[in-house]
């Protein structure tokens, strides 16, 4: 009997959420939502509708998460170097029977009312066991310039559009047709393997090397080289007659850069001055004169300040660090 599994997958290191984001302890670990991360979250929401997780990350996010995957119907596989989301997807797909549903979230979005979530998921379940690739849109609620976009009517993708500038995305909103984008797919196993070799036989055939010629559950670092690095949605979302769409009404956010965390923290009561600026991670008096909309966020080792509409530049800062191989990522 088919089985529905949630696949998260972990390989991100948050780059736009550096310094509280590192290498060594991605945004998805960090206990930022009332005591409890993203990746706890995103374990404990789908487990009411799914029978199995499977976890595909690299080999220190399966450390970081082994505690919080369930204690039975759980595997990861362990990755031997990050290879993008179609390679990931892959891995998992082939670790399952052809005719099992495959529900793949991210693991570091924030998502609440659960009912509406799983009330969508089934929805997208029931897409997926007709033969189709789901992917589920958001309403959007302004103009965001860091997420794609898709264009639609009804159930079906007239488009997929990559991150807009603020004139486009206003006009995206005006238009009415659009959703975000928001990285979660449902589909069979057999069916995502299918279109994958039809669009990219190359990340289908390597992928599929590396996972069979896996020794004890580790796969060869040389093969894995091999394989193209290629998104989901450039290899199969974009390409295939098979795409389906789900608009959804629960409340979403991919948590990728500060203004995100900003919105949600000052909704959870977090402290914000007259000027709308903010302090993350220090209890030391922290006065702003003559800003507004301002972030400053506190480690041990690092300071960042960064106006909330700079927040997706903070990714800029963490390229040139490893750059120049800082010991601060």
């Amino acid at each position: 009997m088919a089985s529905v599994v949630n696949v998260i997958l972990s390989g991100g290191v948050g780059s736009r959420l550096w310094p509280l984001s590192r290498k060594s302890k991605p945004k998805q670990y960090i206990p930022l939502f009332e005591g409890r991360s993203l990746f706890e979250l995103t374990v404990a929401r789908n487990q009411t509708f799914t029978d199995q997780t499977l976890m595909v990350g690299g080999i220190k996010n399966v450390d970081l998460a082994r505690e919080f995957l369930p204690a039975t119907k759980s595997q990861t596989i362990v990755e031997a170097a990050p290879r993008n989301t179609a390679a990931a997807i892959a891995f998992a797909a082939l670790a399952c029977d052809p005719d099992d549903i495959l529900i793949v979230t991210p693991s570091d979005h924030l998502i609440e009312n659960q009912e509406a979530y799983e009330n969508i998921m089934r929805e997208g379940i029931k897409y997926a066991e007709e033969g189709f690739l789901v992917t589920f849109g958001i309403q959007p609620t302004r103009p965001e310039t860091g997420y794609g976009y898709i264009e639609y009517q009804g159930n079906d993708v007239l488009s997929f559009r990559e991150k807009p500038n603020e004139d486009t995305a206003k006009e995206f909103l005006k238009k009415g047709n659009f959703l975000w984008n928001s990285g979660i797919f449902c589909f069979k196993a057999s069916i995502y393997l299918e279109e994958l070799f039809r669009f990219e036989p190359k990340v289908f055939r390597t992928s599929k090397e590396v996972y069979e010629s896996a020794n004890g559950g580790q796969f060869s670092a040389d093969l894995s080289a091999k394989i193209p690095s290629k998104s989901i949605d450039y290899a199969v979302m974009e390409r295939s007659e098979r795409i389906k769409v789900i608009p959804s009404n629960f409340i979403w956010s991919d948590m990728g850069s500060y203004d995100s965390l900003y919105d949600y923290l000052k909704v959870k009561g977090h402290q914000v001055d007259g000027s709308g600026n903010m302090v993350i991670g220090t209890q030391k008096y922290v006065s702003f004169l003559g800003v507004e909309n301002t972030i400053l966020v506190h480690t041990e080792d690092a300071i960042l300040v960064v106006h909330k509409r700079s927040s997706q530049d903070v990714k800029h800062l963490y390229e040139e660090l490893e750059n120049h191989n800082s010991p601060l990522l």
